[in-house]
């Protein structure tokens, strides 16, 4: 599991940097202000789909399906599996796709009805640009299914490695086609269509060469097929609300002044490196490692991998959290400020990425609690637990709306109140029903991090204020020193206290397969 965790969280960390320089290009081309907002709609709303059908609701019904047919009835009847329920996605994502091309300006009067009051250009563009992104949902979700596969199989690095290649082909993109469109933001959305192509040839070459040769077939359903479809309606259901509680903020912050919708979006890329890089690092070796052992009939061994998941989980997230909510403001005007985005820009987006960082342990930790569900085929509770988040969320959102006191921050902050319910709540039914328990190594490590996590707070707060950073090579170059420092500090007090044990990770990683 630690070395499948390395694997993906690596290739995502790679990702994840590049997505920083492809964000830094788009800020200094667009900034923070109608053109940006417009793109940033535009790449919602197929990847509200791409959730929605893709990587939440399908994976947790398929990866355990298909994990099943492999280990008990090989690699034959797995692969049909995969091939019906890939031409089945194929199709039914076609036609939404024509669908919502067709229908644009309705979907974004709904989705993003602040645009119509900032004139007919606004709305003019984002619907050009969101034509142009749609075909990526297609491409994208079949990413997502042969990327189920190879991670059933074992084979972790295409699929890690695959979104590398939206960065790259989006950076192309602004630099190359720039001086052809009629704004560097049609350039943008063209590369982010074709990276989904691009993608999707990744993952298919990886899986033909591990021997799971994914091709269409006649759509027929099987008993296997359906019951995959089965278990799917709960986690499409969960998964349909959670996407309409996005929905919400973007409506939201189409409706407050210029600018909010990008705001949001920069602070959440930021955000995003320490989630992707652990919680989606976690989920995704997690999910078939735990459906592996639930088959075999191993539920000691799938308690201790839990365990051990949710432990890497804190030891990185925690200090992740700690280290964005010290250095948010420094970090925002370092990377983003130059170009079409100003100095207000960069303390907007800051004053967002604190909010973020605060909710960053229960983003990840929900990522790590859902295999937990989803590993026995549960795909219902998961559900209830969403609903009540959405109603908390749409709660908060009203209330703050009601009182005056709303702005970006207040989005962001909705958002991470209801991701602790959930993290809790997940927690909390897991342990219920003794599917999952803390074990005495995972109760002792959690202090200890806690402890070393806030003294690199405390350092990273001092370092800060005698070191300003400002925007160019120097500021780059001293927020990466005080970075360092703070990471040696933290790891070097959980090394000495026994929260996180450095030697023995890397001994795991060694004899894990």
């Amino acid at each position: 599991m630690f070395r499948a965790i390395a694997t993906v969280g690596g290739w995502t960390m790679v990702s994840r940097v590049l997505g920083f320089c492809r964000d830094i290009l788009i800020a200094a081309y667009l900034g923070a202000g109608p053109m940006a907002d417009a793109f940033f709609v535009a790449l919602k709303l197929p990847n509200l789909f791409r959730r929605l059908f893709g990587e939440g609701a399908f994976n947790a019904a398929f990866v355990p399906a298909f994990a099943g047919a492999l280990t008990r009835q090989g690699p034959a009847v797995a692969r049909q599996l995969a091939e019906r329920l890939a031409t089945l996605m194929a199709l039914w994502l076609s036609a939404i796709t024509l669908a919502g091309m067709v229908f644009m300006p309705q979907l974004l009067a709904v989705l993003a009805p602040g645009f119509a009051g900032r004139g007919a250009e606004q709305m003019v563009l984002a619907v050009e640009l969101t034509r142009i992104v749609f075909p990526y949902l297609v491409f994208i979700c079949l990413t997502a299914l042969v990327s189920g596969v190879l991670n059933s199989m074992g084979r972790f690095t295409a699929a890690a490695a695959a979104p590398v290649f939206f960065n790259l082909l989006s950076m192309g993109a602004l630099f190359a086609l720039s001086p052809f469109t009629a704004t560097p933001a049609h350039a943008l959305a063209w590369g982010v269509m074709v990276s989904g192509m691009v993608q999707l040839a990744l993952v298919w070459w990886a899986a033909a060469q591990a021997g799971m040769v994914i091709l269409p077939v006649l759509p027929r359903l099987s008993p296997a097929e359906t019951l995959v479809l089965r278990k799917m309606v709960p986690g499409l259901l969960g998964a349909g609300v959670t996407q309409l509680n996005l929905a919400v903020d973007v409506i939201i912050a189409s409706l407050l002044p210029v600018g909010a919708v990008s705001l949001l979006y920069y602070a959440d890329r930021v955000a995003q490196l320490p989630l992707g890089v652990i919680g989606i690092a976690i989920s995704t070796a997690l999910l078939p490692m735990l459906a592996a052992q639930l088959s075999a009939g191993k539920s000691l061994s799938a308690h201790r991998s839990m365990n051990r998941g949710l432990e890497i989980t804190l030891a990185l997230c925690v200090p992740a959290a700690v280290a964005l909510a010290v250095l948010a403001a420094p970090i925002m005007s370092v990377l983003f400020q130059r170009g079409a985005f100003t100095a207000a820009d960069a303390r907007g987006a800051g004053a967002v990425l604190v909010v973020y960082a605060l909710g960053l342990p229960a983003f990840v930790l929900v990522k790590a609690f859902a295999p937990g569900f989803f590993a026995r085929g549960d795909t219902r509770t998961p559900v209830v637990i969403g609903l009540l988040c959405v109603a908390l969320n749409l709660a908060l959102n009203l209330f703050f709306l009601a009182t005056g006191w709303l702005g970006a921050p207040g989005i962001a902050l909705a958002t991470v109140a209801s991701a602790w319910v959930n993290a809790a709540a997940m927690a909390w039914l897991l342990a219920r029903r003794g599917l999952w328990v803390a074990d005495r190594r995972l109760r002792r490590a959690v202090p200890l991090v806690l402890g070393a996590s806030a003294a690199m707070g405390l350092v990273l707060g001092g370092l800060s204020a005698l070191l300003p950073m400002a925007p160019g090579l120097s500021g780059t170059l001293l927020l990466g020193l005080v970075c360092g420092l703070g990471a040696a500090t933290y790891f070097g007090l959980a090394q000495v206290t026994g929260g996180l044990d450095l030697r023995a990770l890397r001994r795991m990683m060694r004899r894990t397969a």
